[in-house]
């Protein structure tokens, strides 16, 4: 892991260099012993023996794979090599779909959150909306790639998700399948010259859009913003290397995330270029809450660290991890958990998320009615939080996650609205002196 160019996909990295088969366990140390290798061959046989329906040998090493990847931890998975093109066609930002970017959670695909202007959007479907059923099918227990297989179809065509939302009854969901092309920044200049810029995901275009958005902007209030809101709620995530891009953009020089693994070989830090920042002074508001993750936490906690913005909102989600992607020849891919990132100043926030410096609730009818709470933390497997990295620069106990720093999300039709309460206290913080201890601001009465 040598250069930050190599990695690419969901907060994830990917080794260019394809390997053939079972000759990656060669470069390993210490690889399966004769006994385990043994073991697997026969059970294999045994099944394509005796087992009630005729199976092939390659979708019984693909089924022992997955499984073999997944119990590792929430995030690191086999994909085979139908899955692994489809993966690429979504870091291109072109699908045909319904537009969710889904999870596994307790066994049952779950909704991270909708794309912007798609139909899973327009529908109303909201982050911790879980899928029981695809067209009548359950989908308890299963693989989450062959969920999105039956979600994805014809353009034009019709899927039946059921969902289950909280304590309520499971309904039906219609959806019209359709192209989904993903742009993932969208921009306009607020009164008093304020930049609001969203960011939907962190896809390979992202760093480009959001350049064109900030000079458009610019262009609006005649060369000067007078803040800017960069609004990281509901994002799920993406590509590393966008993640430190956009960073760049409001950062001159010095570190924005750096990434630890098993080996000392595999430790990198991230940072900025010493000049070349678009917006490095203007007075600037990031928000989240529980459904930005990986990518959108590291934006938001390089800024934060760096004293370059005032973090609002929720607590998020809490992915510290970095998966790697790697292609094995006339296969798939592994997609396995490599590393662990660490902030700029040293603080990891796997299962913790980001605390806000002001926290702002959604108000009670802006939120997702009947949603729990859930965060990485409570995904089976997940990694226990590190603490911090060596001479950091965290203060003991400071930015820890507490309840009144997560709520609910807000209802992702009501983001960027003049019905959306966090922004519009993003928007008053701007107008006045930032306050120098974190608070809790309820835009409604608790209930």
């Amino acid at each position: 892991m040598k250069t930050s160019h190599l990695r690419t996909i969901a907060i994830v990295g990917v080794a260019t260099a394809a390997v053939a088969g079972f000759a990656l366990a060669s470069e390993v140390a210490a690889g399966p012993s004769r006994v385990d290798v043994d073991l697997l061959a026969g059970v294999m046989q045994l099944v394509q023996q005796d087992y009630v329906h005729p199976v092939g040998s390659g979708e019984l090493t693909d089924a022992a794979l997955k499984g073999m990847l997944s119990r590792l931890d929430p995030h690191s998975s086999y994909m085979t090599e139908q899955e692994f093109r489809e993966s690429r066609e979504d870091i291109s930002g072109k699908f045909g779909g319904v537009g969710l970017k889904i999870t596994d959670h307790s066994g049952l695909p779950t909704v991270l959150s909708p794309i912007d202007d798609t139909p899973g959007a327009r529908a109303g479907l909201q982050p911790g909306d879980a899928i029981v059923s695809v067209d009548g099918q359950s989908t308890h227990g299963i693989d989450l790639m062959d969920v999105i297989r039956k979600i994805r179809g014809t353009p034009g065509s019709v899927v039946k998700l059921t969902i289950q939302r909280g304590s309520q009854s499971p309904f039906d969901v219609p959806l019209t399948r359709q192209i989904i092309e993903v742009h993932s920044v969208k921009s306009r200049l607020e009164p008093n010259d304020v930049g609001y810029l969203r960011i939907s995901e962190f896809g390979a275009e992202t760093p480009n859009e959001l350049k064109q958005a900030i000079m458009s902007l610019q262009h609006e209030a005649n060369g000067k913003l007078a803040g800017v809101v960069l609004d990281l709620r509901n994002d799920p995530g993406g590509l590393l290397t966008s993640a430190v891009d956009v960073s760049s953009d409001f950062l001159n020089g010095g570190t924005v995330v750096s990434i630890r693994g098993r080996n000392g070989n595999d430790d990198e830090s991230f940072t900025a270029p010493a000049s070349g920042a678009l917006l490095p002074d203007t007075p600037m508001v990031v928000l989240v809450n529980g459904a930005s993750a990986s990518a959108s936490e590291i934006v938001a906690g390089a800024l934060q660290d760096r004293h370059r913005a005032t973090v609002m909102g929720t607590q998020s989600f809490g992915k510290g991890s970095v998966q790697t992607i790697i292609p094995i020849k006339e296969h798939g891919a592994l997609r396995l958990t490599t590393a662990l990132y660490y902030t700029a100043s040293g603080r990891s926030i796997q299962g913790d998320g980001i605390t806000p410096d002001i926290v702002v609730q959604a108000a009670k009818d802006e939120q997702v009615e009947n949603s729990l709470i859930w965060r990485e933390a409570q995904l089976h497997g997940a990694f226990a939080n590190p603490g911090t990295l060596p001479n950091s620069d965290v203060t003991p106990g400071s930015k820890g996650a507490s309840p009144a720093t997560a709520s609910p999300p807000i209802k992702e039709q009501l983001i960027g609205t003049e019905q959306d309460s966090q922004l519009k206290a993003a928007l008053s913080h701007l107008e006045r002196a930032p306050s120098a201890n974190p608070t809790v601001i309820r835009t409604s009465a608790p209930g």
